[in-house]
Parts: structure tokens; C-alpha cells; sequence
């Protein structure tokens, strides 16, 4: 989705030529990937001649905030709150982090 979502339309062979140097990914794979993906109704494509160029549905930011709530769902059974205090638990924030971190929980109590 991330090469979509930079570079759109794309054929497969774009996409194949862009995962080649991230993953070890066979061009079957990526092909068969974005066949689900175009299923799902997450991508679709036009056909020109016998090629297919490809383009996202949905937005990054849709996608995330749609995995974000999976992810709340599976892990956390949908809480938020256990995620942010293993999340502040475990990672060093910074200074800057702190503040902005501070403002957001601010803003949502107004």
C-alpha cells in the first residue's frame, strides 16, 4: 500500500520493482497480493492494453487509523489506556515527547 500510496498509478511490475529492494518478496507473491488487496476492495486498478495500473481506494490515513483499532481490539480487548501506560512504561520518551504528549491529553479534556 505504501508504494501506492507514494506513486499511484502503478503497474505490478512498478510495485515488484519497489518491493525487490525492501523484501524478499517474489513477483508471484506481490502480484497474488495485490489481487487481494484489489478483492478487498482496498486498491483497484484500469486496464490499458494487457497492463494494469493500480491505485489505493483508501487513504493512509484511514488504513492506519482502521489497523489501530484492530490491533486495540486483538491485543488490548479494544482498551486503550493498558496500550499507553505499556507504551510509556517501556519506551524512553524525550523531553519534546513529554510536552507533546501533555498538550494532546490537554487538548482532549477541553
Amino acid at each position: 500500500m505504501k508504494v501506492l500510496w507514494a506513486k499511484a498509478p502503478c503497474t505490478a511490475n512498478e510495485v515488484i520493482e519497489v518491493l525487490e529492494a525492501q523484501t524478499d518478496w517474489k513477483p508471484k507473491t506481490v502480484r497474488t497480493l495485490l489481487n487481494r488487496l484489489a478483492q478487498k476492495q482496498a486498491i483497484s486498478y484500469s486496464q490499458e492494453n494487457r497492463v494494469y495500473a493500480y491505485f489505493p481506494l483508501v487513504s493512509e490515513d484511514e488504513c492506519v487509523k482502521s489497523e489501530t483499532q484492530s490491533f486495540l481490539k486483538r491485543i488490548y480487548g479494544g482498551a486503550f489506556k493498558p496500550l499507553l501506560v505499556n507504551f510509556l512504561k517501556e519506551e524512553q520518551l524525550s523531553a519534546e515527547d513529554i510536552k507533546e504528549l501533555k498538550n494532546i491529553l490537554e487538548d482532549k479534556t477541553k
